[in-house]
């Protein structure tokens, strides 16, 4: 059996034209793969963002209600270790620079090898004394350090995305008679910056002479003009297209190989972002709109079963762990709360009712194929953190609180001792003015989620769901009260 799973990070379902036929971004060999594959319709993130959603995926369970960005837990039982365990090899090749920042430990640890390509964002590679070349007016924001390593970049070539697939070609040169294995490439692009070639924007049209502009703040729009956000939209998309160039080749390596025809290729993301929608651009701080949230998933089965289908049904990230292990003819570790999707994908039965989804400390989300709903919270002085490795998001966590920590058997299921950190301080958001009501909308006659429904008894009966969901995900205690829901 051979797993090979792609993960883009920050990539938009509606860019690609398996989901929005009026899409104008080129991504033929995207679109091939979901031509040749099972497309999900209601494919949902669930812990945001980056790291929360990598250890979902890792772990088969969610992140987001126990605690924010950190590293793989001592009692995790991860998708790669099981493998091994059962004498599974595994491989990661990544670009995704937070596995090696604070808060990102024992990621890439879990695997049995793993290569890692430096320059992205503010990875601290290139070092330069003296300031690079900076641009002096810009909307956003521009990173030293960021342009320190762009200095680096000469050609598409040097890119640490296209480095990624490089690599991942060269390992099939290397393994292409191996099979048991799970390979997972993984790039940061089309995560900002939305750095790319000229090649790429000129695909657009894209004739902006405005200040430099390829790294959102995550704000709404104040003093970005209509043809600086046209420019960013283009970039992103240009982003795209270059990562789908380079996806493509290597997908013709694995035809080449002889391994497509005889492997199950998963492509997803870790969420998505907006793009000027309601005025907000980025993540994290607004309500968790389907922008955001509703994510693409394409898995390519062997012998091109149920090829050019669609399912309907709900699914989620943390659904790809059991998957993949019920696959191999792997056990599926009792902690793990995702379902496997082979009913799904056989025999077209949902696996689940809802998906659960949000980020630690703030609104808490449910869909049940119809209605979305956010719950706000309506407490802020009871909400926890529980962790065995007191780190963060580039950062320790709970250092200015030591004397509030606490330290026990906390956790159901959990034999170990693990800090209990009271979250005083998002990790990841530090201003939530969005996030403090709650609002429901009917995707069916509401897609793009412009106006919430008040009506009483609906709101009861998604309350009553988001309650038997956050049990059914062994949420601690306290969510309960923080959410003013009845348990």
């Amino acid at each position: 059996m051979r797993t090979i799973m792609i993960l883009h990070d920050t990539l938009r379902r509606d860019m690609l034209s398996c989901y929005n036929p009026d899409t104008d971004v080129k991504t033929p060999n995207m679109d091939a793969l979901a031509a040749d594959s099972i497309v999900f319709d209601k494919h949902f993130t669930g812990s945001m963002p980056c790291m929360p959603a990598r250890r979902d995926i890792m772990c088969g369970r969610l992140n987001f209600l126990d605690r924010s960005w950190g590293p793989i837990e001592i009692f995790d039982e991860t998708l790669p270790k099981t493998l091994s365990n059962k004498g599974i090899r595994s491989h990661m090749i990544t670009d995704h620079a937070h596995y090696f920042r604070i808060g990102g430990e024992n990621y890439c640890q879990q695997f049995s090898t793993y290569e890692f390509f430096r320059g992205q964002e503010s990875d601290p590679w290139v070092s330069l004394i003296d300031d690079p070349k900076m641009p002096k007016d810009f909307f956003g924001e521009v990173k030293r350090q960021y342009e320190c390593n762009r200095t680096k970049l000469k050609g598409e070539a040097d890119y640490p995305s296209v480095k990624c697939f490089k690599a991942a070609m060269d390992w099939v040169d290397a393994n292409q008679d191996s099979d048991d294995f799970f390979l997972m490439v993984e790039t940061f692009d089309p995560h900002e910056p939305f750095d790319v070639p000229r090649e790429y924007l000129d695909l657009y049209h894209d004739d902006y002479d405005g200040p430099h502009f390829d790294l959102p703040k995550y704000h709404k729009i104040d003093e970005e003009t209509e043809e600086a956000m046209e420019h960013l939209k283009h970039r992103y998309k240009a982003l795209i297209t270059m990562t789908d160039k380079n996806l493509g080749l290597f997908i013709d390596k694995l035809k080449a190989a002889g391994m497509y025809e005889d492997t199950m290729i998963i492509l997803t993301t870790d969420h998505g972002y907006c793009l000027g929608e309601r005025e907000f651009i980025g993540k994290n701080y607004m309500p968790y709109y389907n922008e955001l949230s509703n994510i693409p998933l394409i898995i390519h089965l062997p012998k091109h079963e149920h090829a050019g289908e669609h399912r309907n049904e709900i699914t989620q990230n943390i659904d790809l762990m059991p998957t993949i292990l019920e696959y191999h003819k792997v056990d599926i570790p009792e902690r793990v709360t995702g379902k496997s999707l082979w009913p799904l994908i056989n025999e077209k039965k949902p696996v689940k009712e809802y998906a659960l989804y949000g980020c630690h400390g703030l609104s808490v989300n449910l869909f049940d194929g119809r209605y979305t709903y956010f719950r706000a919270p309506r407490r802020d002085d009871c909400c926890f953190e529980y962790t065995t490795s007191l780190t963060t998001i580039r950062n320790w966590l709970g250092k200015e609180i030591a004397e509030k920590i606490e330290c026990g058997h906390f956790m159901n299921g959990v034999n170990l001792p693990v800090y209990k950190v009271p979250a005083v301080k998002n990790a990841i958001v530090s201003d939530n003015q969005y996030l403090k009501q709650d609002a429901l909308y009917d995707i069916e006659s509401d897609p793009q989620q412009l106006h919430s429904i008040s009506d009483g008894t609906l709101i009861k009966g998604m309350e009553q769901k988001l309650s038997k969901a956050m049990s059914e995900h062994f949420a601690p205690d306290e969510q309960w009260l923080r959410l003013g829901l009845d348990k």
